[in-house]
């Protein structure tokens, strides 16, 4: 399955091989997705007027939206990260082994680092840093709590789990 995969300004996606998209999902422009990553139905990346970058073994699930800014902020998602259904990604920066749960917002020029979680239906302002090991939630977002040892552990295993189901969907018919 491949969804609608359009060019802006002739520049046109880059799909690395073993990626899943969905065949409802929207890419369009500057956007490279990596190896083993999976844009779920409903999803979408829109890099029209800035630029997306999304690493290996990311999903980006059901209903979610990622956007940029024009003038300032792209979008950088990096490897093994996983992003809940309907979450709002705009000009931000999610660093590797993050965690992003269903409905939740991180805003322009804010940065969720390594080993973060940002909890379902939260906001993070534009702007704000979400430190490696913490959990924030809220609206506005604000650190909750650390996390645990088998919670960052989960973060691993659940992309991992989801690199395994996109390469089932591609192997069904992608």
């Amino acid at each position: 399955m491949s969804g609608k995969i359009l060019p802006y300004r002739g520049v046109l996606p880059t799909i690395a091989t073993g990626a899943f998209i969905a065949e409802t999902a929207v890419v369009i422009g500057d956007v490279e997705i990596g190896p083993r990553s999976s844009l779920w139905y409903g999803t979408v990346v829109r890099g029209d007027v800035n630029k997306i970058r999304i690493g290996s073994d990311t999903n980006i699930q059901d209903g979610t939206v990622v956007h940029v800014d024009r003038k300032k902020y792209g979008a950088f998602i990096g490897d093994r990260i996983t992003i809940g259904h309907m979450a709002m990604i705009h000009a931000c920066t999610l660093e590797d082994d993050c965690f992003v749960g269903m409905k939740a917002c991180v805003m322009d020029g804010a940065v969720v680092e390594s080993g973060a979680m940002v909890a379902a239906g939260a906001l993070v302002v534009p702007g704000k840093r979400v430190r490696g090991g913490e959990l924030w939630g809220g609206v506005p977002a604000k650190p909750l709590r650390m996390l645990q040892d088998a919670e960052l552990a989960g973060f691993r295993a659940g992309a991992e789990k989801y690199a395994q189901l996109a390469a089932e969907y591609l192997l069904a018919g992608g």
